[in-house]
């Protein structure tokens, strides 16, 4: 086996890559945006748009590389309700409609407790159990309906193979539906009455099946090529380190949301009300996390003005300000219901000033959500916040610990592929890596200020930031 196709869906663009799985180099990119449908009945994915968009590429890759093999990883917070028909019974709701928290009451109800789960009470649909509860009360018709439930990445295994299955990743990506510390379902799907619905729960490495023959015509697959059941996207980035790292260390997975992930650091006990969780691994193994809506502040912030700068623009960001405290988005992440501010003037949109104090923003919180989750260890990026040479550098400071920059454009296309890979086998080596160190002054004092007013805490060093 060569060449894996790899599907996958983000919150902001859906993707196919083929990755070759010798070097685990992306041989070919395409992507388009994830528009979400207004409706009716409510917000949802324009699936079908995505759906033709995936099986052109992979005629053109299959054409001109040849597929082999085809992996997916998708956003968590996400599910397909199948119906009797083998069409969706009802559109896939987007996770950011308000929808769900209008039974919010009732559904508090019913929902474990984080200790059972790992799963903090998140707004609108950010927790699965929670849309499930709604959408099954907005439409009372709708559980009579649905012959099936299955998480993302297995909807479009679903649309190839004709499978039904859940992974054991996105069921443990804050759905409430999940127990990571039994690797099984929780009271939650009885309570909800789908446990007679949902799809079977699997390893991300699983084959779910072969391509179908309608497949097979209109892309020119062999009918013979195997479907991987597929992985949650921040542990698609995860992956290819559990499998060669050496613990412990951690990895922040960039994109529309930064997800800090530690492995083997010391024991910490999480708080739910600071958008800390307990994720699983492609392996099923629990994993303290915690996250914020990066990706997506960045944009918020910055509205593609960013500009170009250089180390002096760095330092001298760090000697003269500015500082942006958090949270632009306020309905997640550690900080959660604190309006942001700038401490000084605000720097134009287009100013290295806002460019580079956006990356110290970013890297200071990402430095929160590592402190929460018991982190020590090298830090790895994967995702766009690896070229950001400002966001690296302040996390190695406010952390007090080597950050690796992945040099790849998606650490979720290479850990989707892996899962073809046999499971003894050894991933290869990766690309060189951009490596930082912790900085003095003037980095260590623009960190220090920062979590003096925020009421941070601090990472590596203890309850002060070492001065090295």
């Amino acid at each position: 086996m060569t060449h894996v196709a790899v599907i996958d869906i983000g919150k902001t663009n859906a993707k196919l890559a083929l990755v070759d799985l010798g070097t685990l180099k992306e041989l070919a990119v395409v992507k388009r945006p994830n528009s979400v449908l207004p409706g009716p009945p409510w917000p949802h994915f324009d699936v079908d748009g995505i759906w033709e968009f995936l099986l052109d590429a992979m005629a053109d890759f299959h054409q001109s590389h040849g597929i082999d093999a085809i992996s997916i990883t998708t956003h968590g917070a996400c599910a397909a309700l199948i119906g009797h028909d083998g069409e969706l019974a009802a559109p896939i709701l987007d996770y950011e409609h308000d929808g769900p928290d209008a039974t919010a009451v009732a559904y508090d109800a019913i929902r474990p407790p984080f200790e059972e789960t790992g799963a903090p009470r998140l707004p609108m649909g950010l927790n699965l159990g929670a849309q499930l509860h709604w959408q099954f009360t907005e439409n009372p018709d709708l559980r009579g309906r649905t012959a099936a439930v299955v998480t993302y990445p297995q909807y479009w295994g679903y649309r190839l193979t004709g499978a039904y299955a859940c992974d054991v990743s996105s069921l443990g990506c804050h759905t409430d539906l999940w127990n990571p510390h039994t690797g099984s379902f929780s009271e939650l799907v009885e309570r909800l009455d789908i446990a007679s619905l949902i799809g079977t729960p699997h390893k991300c490495s699983d084959i779910l099946g072969t391509v179908l023959p309608d497949i097979a015509a209109r892309t020119g697959l062999d009918p013979a090529t195997p479907v991987y059941c597929g992985i949650h996207d921040s542990n698609a980035s995860l992956l290819p380190h559990v499998l060669r790292q050496t613990e412990p260390f951690s990895v922040v997975s960039t994109g529309t949301w930064v997800i800090a992930m530690s492995v083997g650091g010391h024991p910490i006990q999480l708080d739910p009300t600071r958008d800390t969780l307990i994720n699983v691994n492609a392996l099923g193994h629990p994993v303290p996390s915690a996250r914020f809506m990066g990706g997506r502040e960045y944009d918020m912030i910055l509205r593609g003005d960013a500009a170009d700068y250089i180390q002096d623009d760095i330092m001298h960001v760090a000697q003269t300000g500015p500082m942006l405290l958090p949270s632009i988005i306020t309905e997640s992440g550690p900080f959660q219901n604190r309006p942001a501010k700038w401490v000084g003037p605000e720097p134009p949109h287009d100013s290295i000033e806002r460019t580079v104090a956006t990356g110290f923003y970013l890297a200071l919180m990402t430095a929160e959500c590592l402190a929460l989750t018991g982190h020590t260890g090298p830090i790895i990026i994967e995702g766009p916040f690896a070229a950001n040479p400002s966001f690296c550098t302040m996390l190695a400071t406010a952390t007090n610990c080597a950050v690796e920059a992945s040099g790849g454009t998606t650490g979720t296309s290479e850990g989707a592929a892996l899962l073809a890979l046999a499971a003894a086998s050894q991933p290869p080596a990766s690309d060189q890596r951009q490596n930082y160190r912790p900085s003095n002054d003037p980095l260590f004092e623009y960190a220090k200020t920062w979590m003096s007013k925020v009421g941070a805490h601090r990472v590596c060093g203890g309850p002060k930031l070492p001065r090295n």
